[in-house]
Order: structure tokens, then C-alpha cells, then sequence
């Protein structure tokens, strides 16, 4: 296993404290470039843009903020900022007008009315909130949004405004469907099934994982949202259905992550069977397709809380992230070559995705917040490869170096004249 150093780092102010799914990336000014966004405690949504250590935009949220995502929510074709709070209000701003005036003008600090740092809606959902998903669960090419409960529920709501309005701010969430687990949930995703359609996940503890039927009726979307606790009988549990992983687990109530529609790299592997991972709090890593069959499975020492997704090759597939409380941080790939890099404080919470840090691009990036009042971002975090090599082999692979070894009069196919020549070459002159 190698350990790398990552140097291209900055670090963002912030004197807050959060909930883990309080952050994320993603365009949130819809100009093709991702912002970092994050919540806090207090009810303040922080927006921070390229490597400024203050935050470019700051907006005020009723409640503690305990998850945040960015979405096309409304299916208006435009990225909206969401952030919902423990008390269950959900908020929804519009960051597209406050680019075109900040990039007017020359000052980096917003001087806003009251009114423009307001959400441009609000509504009241049920309470207790603790992740979100904006995706199409159900295939139909719209965006709903997913909200796990403390309480082991998971709500699925769709945007609708009336037929007969023109104003995009008079919509409203309505109520899709209820689902009641067994365990707690952690983490909600979305991985293409066998038959390539969207499949809604969600994690359950001892490293298992249930999907969700997105089976709407009438009945699902005239529910009440002021309904009554859900039984193991209800018609909220139905429509669950649970996978339990096989192998080791020392304990079944382990809390587990997982991330789903992990990218294989071309277009036709993607179409089939979806990949995703599993890990857990006793450092178990699992990657696993859509038809349950078990990729690799990988065992470290350290307390797993966040699993992400990130291209770090740039070859279209994309790597395994996990990080623990201690800052160490695992990066694997599809043939289970694993790399790791050790942040060197404890981390509150850790995200990985595309952020525009410099260069005026999008890179991947990782993220930690750290409990010392700042976010720390890698950004260009690139491996030329995952896998271990010597020169060499790396040699070996440029077509100009048979030649070079000819003209020098060094037979290709003799492997101790090559070595020899390289060292020569490297050492000969340091010992002179």
C-alpha cells in the first residue's frame, strides 16, 4: 500500500461547527465551475468560490443546517442551492443573479438588503433530517429530492407548481412515497440496476444496504406529512428491499456508508451493470455491482465515517475514497491497487468531487473540515497511475526508448545491460 503527499493545498476560514452531510460541492452559480457549500449549526449557509478563505456568498437558514446539496431540484434546467435544517425547514436559493452582480462588480464583499439573502422559498418538512439526495430515482428524466430521518425513515418529494403558473417560486415539495427501515440510514444513493434502470439505495448498518421500490400511487402522494410514527407492518415498510453482504462483520449494528453510480470509464461498460461501494465505522471496504456480486473486499485499521467517488487517473474511472476520523485516507480502484494519504489533523467532515480552485478549471479535489475553525481543500489531487512501478517498466513503455537503447549500442532484450546503463546514467555522475 503507498502513502502519498499531496502539496497543492489552501485553506478556508471557517468558525462554525457542523453536521457530517453539511457539505458538498457543485455549481451552485451555474457557470460551469463547482463552489464549495456548507452549513452550520447556527442556520448559516456558507458558499466558498475558488481559493478565497472567506466565503464568497453567506445566507441565513431558520434551524441547525444538517445537510446541503446542489440541483436542478426544481427541473428548471438551473442548479439550486438546498439546505434543510434539523427542525425541518427547507430552503432553497438562487445563486445564478448573485455571480452576475459579484463578476459586475470589483469587491469581493456582498453589500445585500435583508431581502436578497433570504431564500427565494421555504417550506416546512418533517423534521429530524440528517441527509439528502437530489437525483431521478424513478427513471422519468425529473429530479426528486431524497430525505433520510434520524428516525430510519426515508421520504422521497418532487417539485410541482400549478399547471396554470408562470412564477418559478410557486411550486412546492409534494410527498412521493415513505419508506420505513429496519437500521439506521447514513447515506443515499443512486446506482443503475441490472436492467440499467436508477435504483434508490440506501445504507443499513453491518454492512448492508436496502433498495428502495419507487412505486408511486395516489395513496403515497396524498399522504400527510404530519403522519403518525410508521410500523414494521405499515405500508411505509413496504417496498424495502434489504441486502445483507456476506463476509466477516464483527458487528451487525456497524454504521455503514455507501456511494453508488461509481463510473467505469466508457460509455458502454457504464450502460450495463452499476457499480458501488460499502464501508464501515470498523474499517471493511466493499466494491459491488448491481446483480450483488462481490468485487473486492478490503480490511483496514482505522474508523471509516465518509466514502466518496473521484477520478484521480483522469481515465474516466473513477476511484473508491474513504476517510476516517483520524484524517487517514484510503483511494481505490476497480482492481483493488489501493493508495493512501494521511491528513494531519482529526476531520469533522471530508468530501471528495471537481472544485475550481485555481486555474479557472475544475479539478479533483478533497476536502476536510477540520476542527480548528478551517477547511482544508487538495485541489489537482491527480495520480499518473494507482498502481506501484519502477522506472524501468516506465521506461519501457515510451516507444522512443528502444531506439535511444540502439543507437547507444545496448541490446533492448538484455534486462542487466538496461539496468546497467540507468545507473550509470543516474549514480555515475553523483559518485565522480
Amino acid at each position: 500500500m503507498r502513502s502519498l503527499n499531496f502539496v497543492h493545498r489552501v485553506s478556508l476560514d471557517f468558525t462554525g461547527t457542523m453536521f457530517p452531510h453539511a457539505i458538498c460541492l457543485g455549481d451552485a452559480d451555474n457557470d460551469s465551475l463547482n463552489e464549495l457549500i456548507v452549513g452550520d449549526t447556527s442556520g448559516k449557509l456558507l458558499v466558498y468560490k475558488n481559493d478565497e478563505s472567506k466565503p464568497w456568498i453567506t445566507r441565513t437558514c431558520v434551524g441547525m443546517l444538517t445537510c446541503v446539496a446542489v440541483g436542478d431540484v426544481c427541473n428548471k434546467g438551473k442548479n439550486l442551492v438546498v439546505a434543510v435544517g434539523a427542525e425541518g425547514w427547507f430552503h432553497l436559493f438562487d445563486l445564478t443573479a448573485a455571480s452576475a452582480n459579484k463578476s459586475d462588480s470589483s469587491s469581493q464583499h456582498e453589500f445585500l438588503c435583508p431581502d436578497d439573502q433570504r431564500p427565494f422559498f421555504t417550506q416546512h418538512i418533517p423534521a429530524n433530517t440528517k441527509v439528502i439526495l437530489i437525483s431521478d430515482i424513478d427513471g422519468d428524466g425529473r429530479c426528486e429530492l431524497v430525505v433520510g430521518y434520524t428516525d430510519r425513515v426515508v421520504r422521497a418529494f418532487r417539485w410541482e407548481e400549478p399547471s396554470d403558473s408562470s412564477d418559478g417560486g410557486s411550486g412546492q415539495l409534494v410527498l412521493l412515497k415513505k419508506w420505513l427501515l429496519e437500521g439506521q440510514v447514513d447515506s443515499l444513493s443512486v446506482n443503475p440496476g441490472p436492467e440499467g434502470l436508477p435504483e434508490l439505495m440506501v445504507s443499513q448498518p453491518g454492512c448492508g444496504y436496502a433498495i428502495l421500490l419507487c412505486t408511486w400511487t395516489q395513496q403515497d402522494s396524498t399522504e400527510s406529512e404530519d403522519d403518525g410514527p410508521a410500523t414494521p407492518g405499515s405500508e411505509a415498510s413496504r417496498d424495502v428491499v434489504l441486502h445483507l453482504t456476506s463476509g466477516r462483520i464483527h458487528n451487525k449494528n456497524v454504521s455503514t456508508h455507501l456511494i453508488g453510480s461509481i463510473s467505469k470509464g466508457s460509455k458502454e461498460e457504464s450502460s450495463k451493470r452499476g457499480l458501488f461501494a460499502l464501508c464501515t465505522l470498523d474499517g471493511t471496504l466493499k466494491l459491488m455491482d448491481s446483480s450483488e456480486q462481490l468485487l473486492w473486499s478490503v480490511q483496514v485499521d482505522h474508523q471509516l465515517f465518509a466514502l466518496q467517488k473521484l477520478d484521480v487517473t483522469g481515465d474516466g474511472r473513477e476511484e473508491v475514497v474513504a476517510c476516517a476520523w483520524d484524517g487517514q485516507t484510503y483511494i481505490i480502484d476497480h482492481n483493488r491497487t489501493v493508495v493512501r494519504f494521511q491528513f494531519d489533523e482529526n476531520v469533522n467532515a471530508f468530501f471528495a468531487g471537481q472544485y475550481t480552485c485555481k486555474e479557472g478549471k475544475n479539478s479533483p479535489c478533497l476536502v476536510y473540515v477540520s476542527f480548528n475553525q478551517k477547511i482544508y481543500i487538495y485541489w489537482k489531487v491527480e495520480l499518473e497511475r494507482m498502481e506501484s512501478t519502477n522506472l524501468l517498466r516506465v521506461l519501457e513503455e515510451k516507444p522512443e526508448f528502444k531506439s535511444q537503447l540502439k543507437a547507444l549500442g545496448v541490446d533492448a532484450e538484455d534486462p542487466a545491460a538496461v539496468r546497467d546503463l540507468v545507473a550509470n546514467v543516474l549514480y555515475q555522475d553523483a559518485q565522480m
